[in-house]
């Protein structure tokens, strides 16, 4: 595969092009973005077969299809972010002074502070987005009685194990299925800050690396989970990016051993010895 998304924007030029009557694979190519990791000859190869005219008017059809249902979507993103604004709890809160509505307290000491809505302030959250966002408000709602605690919002997701005891033995067991559409919105927004260099996405990672891709899934579903209740609860506070060192072990001696695994891992066969810098020298 020479194109990682046929209706990006590259891929799209090339559609329209073979719609609009082209087939020449050299003049097809040029249309590609620089930034493709395919070179010309590479794309040239992959636009070159038996494309007919039939197969434009299939393709003509599912770009019109695709187009209408896009616009229909933006329709849709666009009365859901009308209808967001009339719910009560989510209007813009002055981070400062706490006060909701758009405005500032006659006695705030910062009136140049942006305001920001409730959705806003969701999609600071690294991996949330707009659409997640909505989502989750849309699950877990703005009344702050609903839940006590964050931990009662992760707990009515199923993000947190419930513990299976028999006698003096206890285990943790599954957490459950909870509801599909906050779930949903939570693992697209872990998936999204698993490939970034922030807290949640070195969170992801070392997690992943010891106890599987789905335990982290479920981890740190739950932590973005409890950071938008609180962000549901107190309209002054913002998240605040700690960044991916925050949750490494403060003790040198476990950041010793974890920088030697990691050596060690890279280099199958090799043991790292620590040796004294006098001795070595």
């Amino acid at each position: 595969m020479v194109i990682s998304d046929l209706f990006g924007a590259s891929g799209r030029r090339f559609l329209d092009a073979l719609v609009a009557g082209e087939r020449s694979p050299a003049a097809l190519a040029a249309l590609g973005d620089e930034r493709l990791r395919a070179t010309r000859a590479e794309l040239a190869e992959a636009l070159t077969g038996r494309f007919r005219d039939i197969h434009a008017t299939e393709i003509a059809v599912h770009l019109r299809l695709i187009d209408a249902i896009n616009a229909e979507i933006t329709l849709l993103d666009e009365q859901i972010e009308q209808q967001l604004a009339l719910v009560p709890g989510t209007a813009p809160a002055c981070s400062a002074c706490g006060l909701a509505g758009g405005g500032h307290a006659p006695d705030c000491d910062d009136l140049g502070i942006l305001l920001l809505g409730l959705a806003d302030r969701l999609d600071e959250v690294t991996g949330i987005g707009a659409v997640n966002g909505r989502a989750i408000l849309a699950e877990l709602g703005t009344d702050p009685a609903q839940f006590p605690t964050p931990g009662h919002a992760a707990g009515w997701a199923r993000l947190t194990p419930r513990s299976q005891q028999s006698g003096e033995t206890a285990k943790p067991g599954r957490t459950g299925k909870g509801n599909r559409y906050i779930r949903g919105a939570l693992g697209q927004a872990v998936m999204t800050a698993a490939k970034t260099d922030t807290r949640l996405g070195a969170m992801y990672r070392r997690i992943a690396r010891k106890r599987g891709k789905q335990k982290a899934i479920v981890a740190v579903s739950r932590v973005i989970c409890e950071i938008a209740w609180i962000l549901i609860c107190d309209p002054s506070a913002r998240y605040q990016e700690l960044g991916p060192d925050y949750c490494q072990p403060l003790s040198p001696t476990r950041q010793t051993r974890a920088k030697i695994r990691e050596i060690e891992r890279l280099n199958p066969g090799k043991k790292v010895i620590l040796a004294d810098a006098g001795a070595a020298a």
